[in-house]
């Protein structure tokens, strides 16, 4: 099976053929960077860095843009949320920006959210900006009043294609900033005018002023994948008004496709109730890892289809982090036998096990990225590889080997849920060394016959959730659920 992708743009699962064979361009719309990164935030990247990483895996040299708006981005008051935030904290608004941008990239790198091959700033790219708006008004589907720039709606037919709204039902005022300048009610600014005390503000062919937040996203994607490019991605929570503006710019300025694909994720609930900032219900990403590995906030993100919402809470966490330690318990389990596993083909015949999983997780995958599944196919495939493990019989090196490879390839590679840190450093490098001897020195408790003290360092190790398991070919250790 090749892989498909429900087009939020078709409305229907297509086979995915990218523009240039063998390369995806991808890009997907940023954070704003006025406050801490919350789970919310987790969500939509977590699930776009399985994307990228799946297309990497599955051969395909991928371009993953994703912006920052440092600039523009309005509240429905018309106020800047980055320049609001600067004044609540009595900041530069760039000094806001680099604190707020610096803690989403600790935040994504904490998720092992792999970084964006080009990460830009919508401040940075305002030549750009105004070029796009130049060729809007050329193309008279723009229109300027009083050094602001408005695109005007009724130019382009097919505005909201992509939500499914009509101009003639949309409500003055809904989400879209209304003004007696406006032409109709659903036009959105593409330029606006700066007071004399406004913080954020350049020189344009229209007087000093600052972009509106859409245009940001037609400017930087296209520059940098050019027209059309492949997937376009996002938190569906932007369809409208931010999506639908940007196909329409940027399809009435060029009047060819924006974007191939259109892939975007459900949104985080609290209680059904979506998380965001604006409503102050969210729960930041720094918080969550202090009561969370990273692996299991990832499980509970990829245990939901990217494209529906999920909801938050306690319990659903909870569950999240059990399967995600019975997963990494088998994962460390296959690691800590291999170091004294004989050199033999034992049990070689559980390689074409392996390749059906694989095939399997494949398929899964391939089905739009389907992470609950994949994940599920990863569940029976520990199972398998725990009864083999217990079975008593001898197991060769190189099976113990093709089993953690697996796990690499498609725990850690693609998922991001079975990190390879017990082997090469980090924490859990520290943990599986500091817990290895510590059973050294129950060993040499027990050869000297104190078996008080090699109690005392079992039932120990029990409290904190490391259980021991003595076995032919020495002892062994998981995490207790």
């Amino acid at each position: 099976m090749a892989l498909h992708v429900f087009n939020r743009l078709t409305r229907e699962k297509e086979l995915f053929t990218p523009l240039h064979e063998g390369f995806v361009g991808i890009y997907v719309c940023g954070p704003t960077v006025y406050d801490y990164p919350h789970i919310g935030h987790a969500k939509t990247y977590v699930a776009f860095d399985v994307v990228v990483r799946y297309l990497r895996y599955s051969g395909y040299t991928v371009r993953y843009v994703q912006n920052i708006t440092d600039v523009g981005h309005l509240l429905e008051s018309g106020e800047d949320r980055v320049l609001r935030k600067a004044a609540a904290m009595r900041l530069e608004p760039m000094e806001v920006v680099e604190m707020y941008t610096r803690l989403y990239f600790e935040a994504m790198d904490a998720l092992a959210v792999t970084r964006p091959d080009i990460s830009p700033r919508a401040s940075g790219h305002i030549p750009e900006q105004i070029e796009w708006i130049e060729k809007l008004l050329e193309a008279e589907c723009a229109y300027e009043v009083n050094g602001n720039v408005y695109f005007d709606v009724t130019s382009f037919p097919e505005y909201g294609k992509l939500s499914g709204r009509r101009i003639e039902e949309m409500d003055a005022g809904a989400r879209i900033e209304v003004s007696e300048e406006k032409a109709h009610p659903a036009d959105f600014a593409l330029w606006k005018r700066a007071e004399p005390e406004h913080l954020m503000q350049w020189n344009s062919p229209w007087g000093r002023g600052y972009p509106g937040w859409h245009i940001e996203c037609s400017a930087m994607s296209t520059k940098y994948l050019g027209q059309p490019f492949d997937i376009h991605g996002g938190g569906i929570d932007n369809i409208f008004p931010h999506n639908e503006c940007e196909i329409a710019q940027t399809e009435a300025a060029t009047r060819k496709p924006f974007c191939r694909y259109w892939l975007l994720t459900g949104s985080l609930t609290i209680d059904n109730v979506k998380m965001s900032k604006s409503l102050g219900n969210f729960v930041t990403i720094h918080d969550m890892l202090t009561r969370y590995r990273p692996e299991a906030l990832r499980a509970f993100v990829l245990s939901g289809h990217y494209s529906s919402p999920i909801d938050f809470s306690d319990a659903a966490l909870d569950s999240a982090r059990t399967g995600w330690e019975r997963l990494y318990n088998t994962a460390r389990l296959v690691r800590q036998t291999m170091r004294t596993a004989p050199e033999s083909d034992a049990a070689s015949g559980f390689t074409g096990v392996l390749d059906e999983y694989k095939a399997r997780f494949v398929e899964a995958m391939d089905d739009d990225f389907n992470t609950p599944v994949a994940m599920g196919v990863l569940h029976e495939l520990s199972r398998e590889v725990n009864v083999l493990l217990n079975s008593g019989e001898p197991i060769g090196r190189a099976v113990l080997e093709a089993i953690d490879a697996v796990y690499r390839q498609l725990g850690n590679d693609v998922l991001g849920i079975i990190p390879e840190e017990a082997e090469v450093g980090g924490s859990a490098a520290r943990e599986d060394r500091l817990i290895a001897y510590l059973i050294q020195l129950r060993q040499e408790a027990r050869a000297a016959k104190d078996f008080a003290r090699s109690d005392a360092i079992r039932d120990r190790l029990a409290e904190i959730g490391v259980i021991l398991e003595d076995r032919p070919d020495g002892t062994v250790y998981r995490f207790g659920e």
